[in-house]
């Protein structure tokens, strides 16, 4: 219809993302975006460490597989069309014990089927040419992960949206979805807004937002704070590119890692510790409404009792820069911990069922008129647009790509 409204609730790179392929595949169509913070891209767009994946880990025939193999092509054109930073620098994966060895073969194989551009196994000689400060036994080279700055391409989605007609509302954070026999109404901001079709992409609110909606009570957002270490300038050039451990199959995380920025910086982490406020990027930051919810929630209990011992551990590694170097030097020993200082941090929302299963794929719900992404993790910056035109075709009833 040309006289439809469809609004979006965040404006995070998913829901810029969806906001920009409504205005380009429904010309006509008016989007309003959103958003309770004062800018866009406020929170885990611009606290991620701006990797684009190339789909290495994910299982084949997942929404995370399909739409990250797609969503980084998408997102190479774009940069490159619009002259936003994107530097394929390549990855590595490296081996350091019999036992990653065994994993590389899984997640070869994986990688193969989600049809991974150019990826190789290579071993230590081969490693010492791409990374000539890393070591391992061996080693899965990506040469088309890449890194980006996803703060500008937020930026850029919403100049197209508003070159489209539509409209961003900063400030506007959503307290009602009310249903009537005509359009929805949602209240943001203290003002009534009327939309045809409501999208939720509201990130680290995500569960709450949906349930305004009259969605589910699981998945619950559970965060998690990510802390990142700066590696000094004069080791910074250590590190080419990016260098990643073998990541354990039990948690959806990928493990400390040496990444290099758009800006030049090299960065070690993330971490992954529990956060005590869902905007809760300092050690101590804590919201009693945010601890509550999570204490109050069954599988955050179940999740607690079987993997205690890797919560302690990470604790003590947000504490502890000499512990939380020590892992990361098995992959670059030449930097250490007298090398690297106190970086930013991120958090995390990750969606945890009522059995206390952290969801791994990304998980999105249709209610009536009401489209709820209700787990959009890793690697969904990379696949922002794959998302963006899986949401539409759900949206208009249109056939998956």
């Amino acid at each position: 219809m040309a006289d439809e409204v469809v609004g979006i609730v965040g404006a995070g790179i998913v829901g810029l993302a969806v906001g920009r392929e409504i205005t380009r595949r429904r010309p006509g169509t008016r989007v309003v975006v959103l958003e309770k913070e004062d800018r866009v891209a406020a929170h885990q767009t611009s606290h991620n460490s701006g990797v684009v994946h190339a789909g290495l880990y994910y299982r084949p025939g997942s929404l995370k597989a399909r739409l990250c193999t797609r969503g980084r092509k998408m997102l190479r054109e774009y940069c490159t069309d619009r002259g936003l930073p994107y530097d394929e620098c390549g990855k590595l994966v490296v081996a350091v014990t019999g036992e990653d060895v065994a994993r590389l073969d899984d997640i070869y194989a994986r990688a193969d089927r989600n049809a991974v551009p150019g990826l190789r196994r290579i071993g230590p000689d081969e490693i010492r040419d791409i990374e000539p400060h890393s070591a391992g036994l061996a080693a899965l080279h990506s040469p088309h992960t890449a890194i980006t700055d996803y703060t500008r391409v937020c930026e850029s989605f919403a100049e197209d949206i508003a070159a489209a007609g539509g409209e961003i509302r900063l400030s506007s954070p959503v307290t009602r979805i009310h249903e009537t026999a005509g359009p929805l109404q949602v209240v943001a901001g203290g003002q009534t807004v009327r939309v045809d079709n409501l999208i939720i992409c509201a990130g680290l609110h995500t569960d709450r937002v949906s349930r305004l909606a009259g969605d589910e009570a699981g998945p619950r957002i559970v965060p998690f704070r990510g802390e990142y270490m700066l590696i000094r300038p004069e080791k910074a050039d250590m590190v080419r590119g990016l260098i990643y451990p073998v990541p354990d199959p039990r948690y959806p995380f990928l493990g400390v890692h040496f990444t290099r920025r758009v800006s030049g910086d090299v960065e070690v982490g993330p971490n992954a510790v529990l956060a005590f406020s869902r905007e809760g990027y300092r050690r101590f930051d804590i919201r009693l409404a945010d601890l509550g919810g999570t204490a109050a929630w069954p599988g955050a209990w179940r999740m607690a009792f079987q993997h205690w011992r890797t919560g302690v551990k990470e604790m003590y590694g947000s504490l502890s820069k000499r512990a939380y170097m020590k892992a990361a030097q098995r992959y670059v020993p030449e930097i250490g911990p007298d090398d690297v200082v106190r970086g930013g941090a991120g958090v995390r929302a990750q969606a945890l069922d009522r059995d206390g299963s952290l969801v791994d794929d990304f998980r999105i719900n249709r209610l009536g008129r009401v489209t709820a992404v209700r787990n959009a993790p890793s690697p969904a910056a990379t696949s922002c647009m794959a998302i963006a035109e899986h949401v539409v075709d759900a949206l208009h009833g249109e056939k998956a790509r």
